[in-house]
């Protein structure tokens, strides 16, 4: 048992410190938590997104990643182009800001657009690709016959990270009911969201 925790624990700890860093996911997963929003299934997607994307850096596909550079080419632009939209959208919300009312917590709409842009703030970031696939990968193959363990806590970390996010994201729930409120954290996310993209875009042209 000793032997399978020593990896466990690492490959959790790996883990947190590459999901923890501020990112277009993280903020997405953030403000759903505040708006209370669609959460267990905004969580679910990611968790279960980096699940697969740890499975596969495990199971050594980091060097299909690193054979096919058209990959990650495709996941620049198309992170670049989905991150500017979305930051032009969330910026149209800041300059229309709306109070947050009991009917956002029940809202039944929108669910689909909620899985989608999940989605696509996890499989066309490239960093993804090179952090949990390659460089996760890596770091499991040291521990050789005990990878799978590493895995298992990697994918734990992840877990546990979305799930403190987007639930927890509701004790911020009350300085949220005025519209200034939302107007920073939806401008916030827009120079974030913009700013990545440019820099994704800008990868693109030069790698």
């Amino acid at each position: 048992m000793h032997s399978l925790l020593a990896p466990s624990l690492a490959g959790f700890a790996f883990g947190l410190s590459l999901i923890v860093a501020i990112g277009a996911q993280n903020a997405f997963v953030l403000r759903q938590g505040i708006a209370g929003r669609h959460v267990l299934t905004v969580v679910s997607v990611c968790a279960v997104s980096d699940l697969v994307l740890i499975t596969a850096g495990v199971a050594g596909a980091g060097l299909i990643v690193d054979a096919a550079p058209g990959v990650l080419q495709f996941a620049y632009w198309g992170g670049a182009l989905f991150l500017v939209s979305y930051g032009i959208l969330s910026a149209r919300r800041a300059v229309r800001p709306k109070a947050m009312t009991l009917g956002d917590d029940v809202d039944p709409t929108h669910l689909g657009a909620a899985v989608v842009t999940a989605l696509a703030l996890t499989w066309l970031n490239p960093h993804v690709y090179l952090d949990t696939v390659v460089l996760l990968g890596s770091v499991a193959a040291t521990y050789d016959t005990a990878r799978v363990w590493f895995g298992v806590g990697a994918a734990a970390a992840s877990v546990v990270w979305f799930a403190a996010l987007g639930y927890g994201a509701r004790l911020l729930r009350p300085a949220f009911s005025r519209p200034s409120a939302w107007r920073v954290l939806d401008g916030a996310i827009a120079m974030f969201m913009l700013a990545l993209g440019i820099g994704l875009a800008v990868k693109a042209t030069t790698s």
